[in-house]
């Protein structure tokens, strides 16, 4: 069976992975952007959304690891969209246009539920309602053996790190602080559930942790 991880989730200094107000213009709340700053300029990011350029460092290089063995992904409402609530209606199929970068199913969390989504390049959005563990659940039977990416936003991962079903958590910490925001660590005691640290490798704009389930 393939491992449960986040991978390459993004957080500030002090731990916040967003800034307050997020909406369409602000997917990282206002002035979160500095926190997947290091993302976007690697060679892998310019090459998701069809530019040149853009560096070939250890950045990069876990960039480049996170999308490895990938069999399905989980992500929370937030992450695919800015729409809250009951949707309005089924024009909104997520942030990447007709193409995401995902490639394999992607099981969204929501209480609101709506008719799955084939996108090209063999994402199809799946819409789940009965919480973490169902979405776990499919996303495991999807990825046939394969990976399963906690794909964010904060809460998700929040979630399954407090159910303790995340096996891998790699964080790639940006220097910076935010102060506010949704913060990653708040309440949450990440030894007593068997968290341990891994190895820390320092890249050009931003320090790879990796975190450990024990049993994992």
């Amino acid at each position: 069976m393939g491992k449960v991880r986040a991978s390459a989730f993004s957080v500030s200094l002090d731990g916040f992975g967003a800034a307050p107000h997020q909406d369409l213009e602000h997917p990282f709340g206002v002035g979160g952007m500095v926190v997947p700053g290091w993302l976007l300029k690697t060679r892998m990011f310019h090459e998701m959304i069809g530019q040149e350029g853009g560096a070939t460092d250890i950045d990069d290089g876990f960039a480049r690891k996170s999308m490895e063995n990938l069999g399905a992904w989980i992500m929370g409402r937030n992450m695919f969209g800015p729409i809250r609530g009951r949707w309005p209606d089924h024009s909104w199929k997520g942030w990447w246009g007709d193409n995401p970068p995902y490639h394999v199913p992607v099981f969204v969390l929501t209480h609101h539920p709506r008719p799955a989504i084939e996108m090209e390049g063999g994402t199809v959005f799946h819409f789940v309602s009965d919480g973490i563990e169902a979405a776990l659940e499919l996303a495991r039977e999807a990825a046939g053996g394969s990976d399963v990416r906690i794909g964010g936003g904060v809460s998700v991962v929040r979630q399954y790190l407090k159910a303790g079903l995340i096996d891998e958590l790699h964080l790639a910490v940006s220097p910076v602080l935010l102060g506010a925001g949704e913060n990653l660590f708040a309440g949450l005691d990440l030894p007593a559930r068997g968290y341990v640290c891994g190895e820390s490798v320092a890249g050009t704009n931003a320090t790879h942790v990796n975190v450990k389930r024990r049993s994992a």
